[in-house]
């Protein structure tokens, strides 16, 4: 274990996981591309993350093993990267890898050109030849042949799959028109293609279908909001909810979602915690509100650093096993429980087969009918049920802890944000606002300096400058916290976030947004990103970001830039749904009337308070609230319709107003209800 290859000044847990690999791993940058360029040698890029279960397997059979290790040296610069860290370098070599396969994954294996062209791709490979497929020495010598044999053919090869990538990602389609139809028939597409019987849509693997949720949950339709209510109820219920210590596993392998892929993201969690609460207020079903309770339970206990930042992720695997923290024996529950384990194995379904390679994956069954069966009513069976939890999580948490990814990404940290602030909001908590804004604190003092983002910190050490999805995201966040907390320097900050990614990531040429700015690294192509995968197209949560401020601003112009993003995704986004729910929400956003509340009024007073009440019954994401103290407060600078306005009579007024043209003023509870019912502002709760 005493060697250490070049990865020992590098920030990323998983980069810092290969630093004892005989492989001589280079970080992404200039030193591994001139090396290659001196010797005239191609470069093998391996690409993962810290809780990526087979990228453990492919680093233990390979990576750890001396005679691949000799080969990789010998004929390659070999160059590891945190897809995490650098999603814009993953993006492009992902796209080359199923422009050649037709498929792709983690852990990714690209080998390129000195310059960074690729010309071969593929996943996991085995050490030696298995089940049809080639092992990975055999790979590495056929390539290093190929390359000394036949490279005007391989360079020939790279540089037709770079030019296919370049046009790719400038997503050059005839524009479409954006009008309600599209919605309406990606609507149906997604009723067709949704599992009536498990929730989600399509087969397994299933993963949360995160942006669908979120445009179903803003339909007025109930039928529409049904299919989201129904996943979010399976998910929650199944394994892959960890019932004890809450929190959601990245994907289920089966279409019922009971077996995980057991590792814990943060962005998969912060997406979940804001669509349970917003089915919470919505329907004021009980589990949902559990659902986001028990998660941000688990991110304040496990997954929170002292600065107020958010880690990455929990590994999936523990004493080699995947899963091993947190699946369960029959006798355990006996021996721990006592005369209680019937009712737990009952309410947890464990038997002694198992669900799990013959141990359990804890799922919750409805308990209705436990209560019944142990003669117990609803309020005993939970106080017992509290006490059963308590009791197996204190034993879980003698077991060995998966590994934690403790890097800190701004984009993320700008996902879970924007759920804390919407938590807060919806299920009037208070403490959940707090972290928000520390969150916020640590993000604006931290990792944004001169007007720009870093992407990722660990340490104390910021790195990577900040991409599309950092601005976008945090953007995003910061609209979420200033809607709940009127704190206008959160507002003011995304103005300037927005403003950025206009400057810096904006396509004068095509329209949309690069996913990379304009003075960062000069990559093979500059990618751009429409699709959404685990998390938002961040070209469509930009589009949204500056649509929210065009109208804040009064800005029109703002907006029609917004939407260059989505003109050429029109076909796309009908025919294809599930990958590009967050487009959609921007389109419907965008087909949505101006609409504005302006509250006047001392932000600690009783009458303020009663009109914001008022307007937080209401279920209206398109529309934009502002508090100002008077005509003279200083967000009146930016926001237009706050001018020449104040509160009336010495009382905190309201001002609802819908394309340019304004109700009278209101300041009583009463008369604003009327007004907001009468705009038809969504459903009230």
């Amino acid at each position: 274990m005493s060697h250490k290859n070049r990865l020992a000044n590098e920030t990323s847990p998983y980069l810092l996981q290969h630093l004892h690999n005989p492989v001589d791993w280079y970080p992404w940058g200039e030193e591994a591309f001139a090396k290659a360029e001196l010797e005239q040698k191609p470069i093998l890029l391996s690409v993962g993350y810290s809780a990526c279960h087979w990228c453990h397997v492919m680093a233990h059979e390979s990576f750890e093993d001396e005679a691949v290790a000799e080969l990789m040296n010998r004929y390659f610069v070999n160059v590891k990267v945190d897809r995490e860290e650098r999603p814009d370098v993953d993006a492009i070599y992902m796209n080359a890898v199923q422009a050649m396969t037709g498929a792709g994954g983690w852990p990714m294996t690209v080998v390129m050109t000195p310059s960074g062209e690729p010309f071969f791709g593929g996943t996991y490979f085995p050490p030696e030849d298995r089940f049809g497929q080639p092992g990975f020495k055999r790979v590495l010598l056929s390539l290093a042949h190929a390359w000394r044999d036949r490279r005007d053919e391989l360079m020939a090869s790279a540089s037709n799959l770079t030019e296919y990538l370049s046009q790719a990602m400038r997503m050059q389609i005839e524009p479409g028109v954006l009008e309600h139809r599209v919605l309406e028939t990606a609507l149906e597409n997604l009723a067709d293609v949704f599992d009536g019987r498990h929730g989600g849509f399509g087969r397994a693997p299933k993963f949360p279908p995160h942006s669908t949720l979120k445009l179903l949950l803003r339909q007025s339709d109930e039928s529409a909001r049904q299919m989201a209510y129904f996943t979010l109820d399976k998910m929650v219920c199944g394994g892959i909810f960890d019932q004890l210590g809450g929190g959601f596993a990245r994907y289920s392998v089966d279409e019922i979602w009971l077996v995980p892929h057991f590792e814990k993201m943060l962005y998969d969690n912060a997406q979940l915690v804001q669509r349970y609460a917003e089915a919470f207020f919505q329907t004021g079903e009980a589990r949902y509100k559990w659902a986001v309770e028990a998660t941000l339970g688990w991110l304040a206990r496990e997954m929170t650093s002292p600065e107020g930042g958010f880690y990455s992720a929990l590994d999936a695997d523990s004493e080699g096993g995947e899963g091993t923290f947190y699946v369960w024996e029959e006798p355990e529950f006996d021996t721990l429980l006592g005369a209680d384990s019937p009712l737990a194995k009952a309410l947890f379904s464990v038997t002694a087969a198992g669900n799990f390679e013959g141990r359990n994956i804890l799922v919750r069954r409805d308990e209705q009918p436990i209560a019944a069966r142990f003669d117990l009513s609803l309020q005993e069976l939970r106080t017992k049920v509290d006490a059963i939890e308590r009791t197996l999580l204190e034993a879980r948490e003698k077991r060995v802890r998966p590994g934690l990814d403790d890097k800190i990404l701004t984009s993320w940290n700008g996902l879970m944000l924007a759920a804390l602030a919407d938590a807060g909001r919806l299920l009037k908590r208070r403490d959940y606002l707090e972290i928000a804004k520390k969150n916020a604190r640590f993000l604006r003092e931290d990792l944004y300096h001169n007007g720009r983002l870093w992407h990722t910190y660990t340490r104390g050490q910021s790195k990577v400058y900040g991409l599309l999805e950092d601005y976008a995201y945090l953007g995003l966040g910061l609209l979420a916290l200033y809607r709940a907390t009127f704190d206008r320097d959160w507002l003011l900050l995304s103005f300037e976030l927005g403003d950025a990614i206009v400057k810096h990531f904006g396509d004068e040429v095509d329209g949309g947004f690069y996913s990379t700015p304009a003075d960062g690294e000069d990559l093979i192509v500059r990618p751009k990103d429409a699709f959404d995968a685990a998390v938002p197209a961040a070209a469509g949560a930009a589009a949204e970001l500056l649509i929210a401020q065009a109208r804040f601003r009064g800005d029109p112009q703002l907006e029609a830039l917004a939407v260059t993003a989505l003109q050429p995704m029109v076909g796309a986004m009908e025919s294809q749904p599930t990958g590009f729910g967050t487009l959609l929400c921007a389109l419907e956003f965008h087909l949505s009337p101006w609409r504005e509340i302006a509250v006047f009024g001392d932000p600690e007073g009783e009458d303020t308070r009663a009109l914001l009440d008022v307007i937080e019954r209401y279920d209206s994401p398109y529309v934009m609230v502002a508090l100002a103290t008077g005509s003279n407060d200083p967000l009146a600078e930016k926001v237009p319709w706050l001018r020449g306005r104040a509160p009336l009579g010495g009382r905190a007024t309201a001002y609802v107003c819908e394309a340019g043209t304004c109700r009278l003023p209101v300041s009583t509870p009463e008369e604003l209800t009327r007004q907001l019912t009468g705009l038809g502002l969504g459903k009230e709760a």
